[in-house]
């Protein structure tokens, strides 16, 4: 590889890690906020409705995409890297929030403390959570990614992308929701209903991001001439 594809890929690479990190500190930011997806009608699970969800988890997906792309094209320790420097980025953000609310609003700020607070006062306990589970579910999704791509030998992209995704992602939902119910940010009689379907559709938009997985690892596969299994090394 020429010096010039290795400055491309390493830009690649930058740009990959900020949409990472811009995805999973706003998902931290807005998760407060509930809604309902109707996709079935008006279907219930353990007395909640299905796919009733927090706003959070619309681009947390995004980050499994990324990290099974860096995995794929760059390796394990530069995903592992990116995963990393995400959760630095979300414990600083949540940093500046607890500054933040406790910083007194002057009479004349468009935002009250009242308002502010009741917004964004949350989510300190909000990204404790989130973290937590999101440690744990993004070093499983890479580590068994990598599993099943050594037994694969670098084929079956699908599959890896797919068991990897499924498992830390019920990782990633149970863990979250348990200790947001922990904390008293969500009630119990939620837990199931939000399990299940926080879980049933991380799976359906982890099935619809495999071709475009598929997509975007045959196009850095064609600009830097990678054989199947080839990853770039930027070291």
């Amino acid at each position: 590889m020429t010096q010039g594809d290795k400055r491309k890929a390493f830009t690649i690479y930058l740009y990959l890690g900020a949409l990472f990190i811009t995805s999973l500190v706003v998902s931290n930011l807005i998760f407060q906020k509930f809604f309902h997806w109707y996709p079935f009608g008006d279907v219930t699970v353990f007395g909640a409705p299905l796919f009733e969800l927090s706003v959070g988890i619309l681009p947390y997906p995004i980050t499994f995409l990324i990290t099974d792309l860096i995995s794929e094209i760059y390796g394990q320790k530069k995903a592992n890297q990116v995963v990393t420097a995400g959760i630095f980025a979300s414990f600083f953000s949540m940093g500046i929030i607890l500054l933040a609310v406790y910083s007194d609003a002057i009479p004349s700020s468009p935002v009250d403390n009242e308002t502010f607070t009741k917004v964004f006062g949350l989510s300190p306990l909000g990204v404790l959570a989130s973290m937590l589970a999101y440690l744990a579910a993004q070093y499983i999704d890479i580590t068994i990614y990598h599993f099943w791509k050594r037994i694969t030998e670098g084929r079956m992209l699908w599959l890896r992308n797919n068991f990897s995704t499924f498992s830390s992602q019920f990782i990633d939902t149970l863990t979250v929701i348990t200790l947001l119910c922990l904390f008293g940010v969500l009630p119990w009689d939620k837990f199931y209903g939000l399990l299940i379907s926080g879980f049933i559709f991380k799976i359906i938009i982890a099935v619809f991001d495999t071709p475009f997985l598929y997509l975007l690892v045959y196009l850095m596969r064609k600009r830097f001439n990678l054989k199947i299994g080839e990853e770039i090394s930027l070291d």
